[in-house]
C-alpha cells in the first residue's frame, strides 16, 4: 500500500541541508501504504511525486534513517501524541511526525522495480501537509483524496479507478474531538486499498491540527487502522518504544 510516508513532512521541514530519506514505509507508493510519507511512505521505497508519494531522494551526508522502533509506541513530538506499533510492524521518528510500518512487503504489481507494503500510517500537522480546514471534519474530508492518491495511485497499482467511502464519522483521539474518513480505493492492479484519513486538535495546542494518514491492502488486518486510532495518546516525552 503505502510507499513512503516519511518523505513528503521530512522535506517540507527540512532547512534545505540534505536530501529527505526514501526508505519505504507503509503500504503503496506514496503514503502509508504505498511510497509516500514522512520517511518514504508506507508500501514503498520513496517515490517521485507524480507516482503517487512525495519526492523519493537517497539520504544526504547529513540524514540517515530513523531507527526502527519495534515494540511499544513512537512519538510524534511536535504533535505531542504517541502512535502505537502493532505486532509485526515497527515504527520511526520524523522531524515534524512519526509512522508505523508494516514489515511484509512485495514487489509492487503495476511496477515491479518498486517495493511497496501492506500497511503503514503516519502522522503530521495538517499544516505541514499542505491540508486546509477549520475543523476536524474538514481537514479530515479535504484530505483523504490525497490521501488515497499517495498510497495507491500512480504506476504502483496502475492507478485508482473507483473508490467507496466506507465511514465518515466523529471520532475523539486521545482525548479530543476528531474526525475520520475511511475509503476503499479501488486499483487497476494487485490489492485494492483501504485508506483513512483521521484529523483532530493536537493535546499539546489545541490551534494546531494533527492529521494521521491510514493505508493498508484490502483483507490485510483491516481492523488494524480502528487498533492504531484507540491506542493514539498524549506523549510525554521522546520515543523510545514504550507506551507514554
Amino acid at each position: 500500500m503505502l510507499t513512503s510516508i516519511g518523505v513528503g513532512v521530512y522535506a517540507l521541514t527540512d532547512d534545505g541541508g540534505g536530501a529527505p530519506t526514501s526508505q519505504g514505509q507503509p503500504g503503496g507508493p506514496g503514503a502509508p501504504g504505498g511510497q509516500g510519507g514522512p520517511f518514504g511512505g508506507p508500501g514503498g521505497d520513496g517515490g517521485s511525486g507524480g507516482d503517487g508519494g512525495s519526492g523519493g531522494q537517497s539520504p544526504g551526508p547529513e540524514q540517515s534513517e530513523p531507527p526502527k522502533i519495534r515494540s511499544g509506541s513512537v512519538t510524534d513530538a511536535v504533535s505531542g501524541i504517541s502512535l502505537p506499533i502493532p505486532k509485526g510492524w515497527y515504527g520511526q521518528e520524523a522531524r515534524a511526525g512519526a509512522q508505523v510500518t508494516s514489515d511484509d512487503s512485495y514487489k509492487c504489481p503495476g511496477d515491479t522495480s518498486s517495493t511497496c507494503t501492506k500497511g503503514g500510517a503516519y502522522s503530521a500537522p495538517a499544516l505541514a501537509l499542505g491540508t486546509k480546514g477549520a475543523t476536524a471534519e474538514e481537514i479530515a474530508k479535504a484530505d483523504i483524496g490525497r490521501n488515497a492518491e499517495e498510497s495507491y495511485g500512480g504506476k504502483s497499482y496502475g492507478g485508482i479507478t473507483s473508490h467507496d467511502v466506507l465511514e465518515s464519522k466523529a471520532v475523539t483521539v486521545a482525548g479530543q474531538k476528531g474526525y475520520l474518513v475511511r475509503w476503499k480505493a479501488v486499483t487497476s492492479k494487485g490489492a485494492d486499498g483501504i485508506v483513512e484519513s483521521l484529523a483532530f486538535p493536537s493535546p499539546a495546542n489545541a490551534k494546531q491540527m494533527v492529521v494521521i494518514r491510514f493505508g493498508v491492502d484490502a483483507g490485510e488486518q483491516e481492523s488494524v487502522l480502528d487498533d492504531i486510532t484507540k491506542g493514539i495518546k498524549a506523549a510525554t516525552g521522546s520515543g523510545n518504544g514504550q507506551d507514554v
